[in-house]
């Protein structure tokens, strides 16, 4: 997936998930029906404004919270906003993920996108920048960027100009059971790569199986190859192959390599290949029953274990993706992604207003508290109270570099076959060499 925006979406999570703003949660199945329900109105031509029988200034914002807290929360929101600014009316509209993609699609094609919407940053973002289609909001928030959580933004900036706002940002690492670490006399995790594979081996010597993956649908395979990349070529490494088109340098063949050493030791659980992620003795579901040591996975994990299995409480931890011992990636880089939102060209001066009441920390505090939101304003982050989420937090405040995943990074095209790829070598079906040509392939034909 990742799976906001990735190019293929995996299948839906249940609705437990809903607790937790994930790549997951927006994967509900919205009917025709509901689409045609939601109200849909023609966006806003280029430059105009519309006002409503009152006088007020109407911005349309379009969000996918479909579910409970955020749900609730958004409208709130507005209106909080609406309350101090009475010349001003929020128009929701609420779409799901797979819904509003391709309602987007359909929009970016005709040149007219909402007054605020949903975005997820990097490539998709970027075609509608170069498309003229979105504000450029640098001026109007540079005074609220210092107060940010230095990573959230990351996404949304192109060129040292900022187009969006975070309102959720997020991390992958590896979350572990404490007890079957134990049970296998491993006390401490792992930091490198190499000490990584001899807790894989030591877990397997005491019967225990190491890692949960959801093989079948690919996006959690390929954080391994991404992390691995990062921590092998860098940030800068790997925007340098990014903007060259061009992935078939060592440091991408290396962390093929590295995953194919991984995938060796055969690690994961009976049935890998099959398995989904929040599906029945999918991968959160081994995870969550206690059935498997480890899995690398977003901040989201610890809900979906618990909807998916029964949790493990206080035996789950979390730990950053090890180094590789001459790589140049360091330690406090991290892989992740979250949801901001956007202002189409022209669009009202209320609407980039929103965006700047969006990310005070009083109202940042209440997507913490409220909504289960990982705090993107520094001043909010006392309003986390889950301790694993205080965790990913931690690690997020500390980032020195950040990588988007790749499949919301790149192009979608791009993005599918980073997946794609991956999935493959994994299933032994690719060599590491084949899967950084494969990607560059796709790369250069965008």
């Amino acid at each position: 997936m990742p799976a906001f925006v990735r190019a293929a979406v995996p299948p839906s999570v249940t609705g437990a998930v809903s607790t937790s703003l994930s790549r997951r949660r927006f994967l509900g199945a919205a009917s025709a029906a509901g689409l045609a329900t939601a109200g849909l109105s023609a966006c806003s031509d280029s430059g105009s404004a519309t006002t409503d029988s009152e006088g007020r200034t109407v911005v349309e914002w379009w969000n996918i919270q479909t579910t409970e807290p955020s749900k609730s929360v958004w409208p709130e929101r507005a209106k909080a906003f609406e309350a101090k600014n009475p010349d001003v009316r929020i128009k929701l509209v609420t779409l799901e993920n797979d819904a509003y993609k391709s309602k987007m699609t359909a929009l970016t094609s005709s040149g007219k996108l909402p007054d605020i919407y949903h975005t997820w940053g990097g490539g998709v973002l970027e075609q509608q920048i170069d498309a003229g289609l979105v504000e450029d909001i640098t001026s109007s928030v540079s005074s609220l960027t210092g107060t940010l959580v230095r990573v959230s933004v990351k996404p949304y900036q192109f060129d040292d100009k900022t187009y969006a706002v975070p309102f959720d940002i997020g991390a992958v690492g590896f979350w572990y059971n404490k007890a079957l670490f134990a049970d296998a006399g491993i006390d401490t995790p792992p930091t490198t790569w190499a000490d990584y594979l001899d807790v894989v081996r030591r877990l397997k010597r005491a019967g225990i199986t190491p890692v949960a993956l959801a093989g079948k649908e690919k996006w959690p395979g390929m954080y391994y190859w991404a992390y691995l990349a990062l921590r092998i070529a860098g940030v800068d490494g790997m925007q340098k192959a990014a903007d060259t088109k061009d992935f078939t340098g060592d440091d991408f063949v290396k962390a093929g390599r590295h995953l194919q050493e991984l995938v060796e030791l055969e690690p994961f659980q009976k049935g890998y290949l099959g398995a989904g992620y929040s599906t029945p003795n999918g991968e959160a579901a081994v995870m969550g029953n206690g059935k498997a040591a480890m899995e690398l996975m977003g901040q989201w994990a610890p809900v979906v274990q618990a909807d998916a299995g029964k949790g493990i409480g206080d035996d789950l931890d979390f730990f950053p993706f090890p180094t590789v011992a001459g790589g140049d990636g360091a330690l406090t880089d991290v892989l992740g992604g979250g949801g901001g939102y956007a202002v189409r060209k022209g669009a009202p001066q209320a609407a980039v207003d929103f965006l700047k009441f969006l990310v005070t920390a009083e109202s940042d505090r209440v997507l913490v508290s409220k909504a289960a939101m990982m705090p993107v304003v520094k001043d909010a982050t006392s309003a986390l109270a889950d301790p694993n989420l205080k965790d990913v937090s931690a690690t997020l405040g500390k980032a020195t570099g950040f990588q988007l995943y790749p499949d919301q990074a790149y192009p979608p095209a791009v993005g599918q076959e980073v997946n794609d790829s991956v999935a493959g070598l994994i299933a032994g079906a690719k060599s590491p060499e084949q899967v950084a040509r494969s990607i560059t392939q796709v790369a250069k034909s965008q």
